[in-house]
């Protein structure tokens, strides 16, 4: 995982931004030029439009959901589904398969089968036993003939790290096409692009990453980046309730249950958004694990337990006021 993003405390820059609402979560675009906000905000929503119609597993007609209908055979693929799959590709083997696109099945059956917006809160009690087989070794992508190859009853959820991977890649073009910096933040995966304002990319930290400019509730940091991204894994964010059990959407592999972890919140930065999502949220699964093996990659980050307490490790900036 690269580790070239910068870490600061920053004052506020004159930045220019748009938020709005799309696959699923909060969307918000920050650029240093005020005249290309529109055009940026546009880009964005039609990157987003496309990542949804390839990669939504709450949409019958995404590429994704029709992958089912040709499991076990080689299937021509859009370029960015590839990228996509590459992308949880490269989670799986970064993190030994801690973070797994193959849990698909699991959450389903655990709740989280729809757009969260519309999973119940609370519901009956489930009687769920769930044996999941790690297969993600077994998906075969050949990406520059945009062909791929799932086995027959696997489900693919590249909630994980699609986002993060879309954040870049949106990012990158937009401050390309438009010369200004640019901050593309999808819920809690934000990556930067682009010539940074003096002092950095403003970003407050906690539960559910935000803007820095709106009040906080519960432990919060803020920081600032100069390139790459940051992200933030959370089993505070997606909760739902079935009978007295707890469910997050963070889940472990071994099980195919939410993950008990020590940490409810843990934000990573890292050299790009999509390495700041593997990290984070292979940290939460990792559990005690989490804060020596982040230490030993370098990654700057802030862990919380789910009592509050704050551990920042390899150059997090201290908590300050927000």
């Amino acid at each position: 995982m690269s580790t070239t993003s910068t870490l600061r405390r920053t004052k506020s820059a004159r930045l220019h931004a748009s938020a709005w609402g799309a696959i699923g979560t909060t969307v918000r675009i920050v650029v240093t030029d005020a005249a290309q906000l529109d055009s940026a905000r546009a880009m964005l929503a039609d990157d987003l439009a496309i990542l949804d119609a390839a990669c939504s597993r709450f949409r019958s007609d995404s590429e994704l959901m029709q992958l089912r209908a040709n499991a076990g055979q080689p299937t021509k693929i859009s370029p960015v589904l590839a990228g996509a799959i590459r992308a949880a590709l490269r989670g799986a083997q970064l993190t030994d398969g801690d973070v797994d696109p193959t849990l698909g099945r699991a959450i389903e059956t655990l709740g989280y089968d729809r757009d969260f917006a519309t999973v119940p809160a609370h519901g009956g009690a489930l009687r769920v036993t769930i044996r999941h087989i790690p297969r993600w070794r077994q998906i075969e992508l050949d990406e520059a003939a945009c062909l791929l190859t799932v086995p027959v009853g696997m489900r693919l959820d590249l909630g994980a790290t699609a986002k993060a991977w879309a954040a870049d890649r949106s990012a990158e073009r937009i401050a390309e096409a438009l010369s200004c910096g640019v901050l593309v933040s999808l819920g809690g995966d934000i990556a930067v692009a682009g010539e940074a304002p003096r002092g950095g990319w403003s970003i407050r930290v906690q539960d559910v990453t935000g803007d820095p400019h709106t009040p906080s509730s519960g432990p919060s940091g803020i920081i600032a980046i100069i390139r790459g991204g940051l992200a933030t894994s959370s089993t505070t964010a997606r909760r739902w309730q079935r009978g007295g059990d707890i469910m997050h959407h963070i889940l472990d592999p071994r099980t195919g249950l939410p993950a008990d972890s020590i940490w409810r919140t843990v934000s990573v930065a890292a050299g790009s958004a999509l390495d700041a999502n593997i990290a984070s949220t292979a940290a939460i699964i990792r559990g005690h694990r989490a804060a020596g093996w982040l230490a030993k990659l370098g990654l700057p980050a802030r862990l919380v337990t789910v009592d509050g307490s704050v551990t920042t490790i390899a150059g997090w900036p201290a908590e300050v006021s927000s």
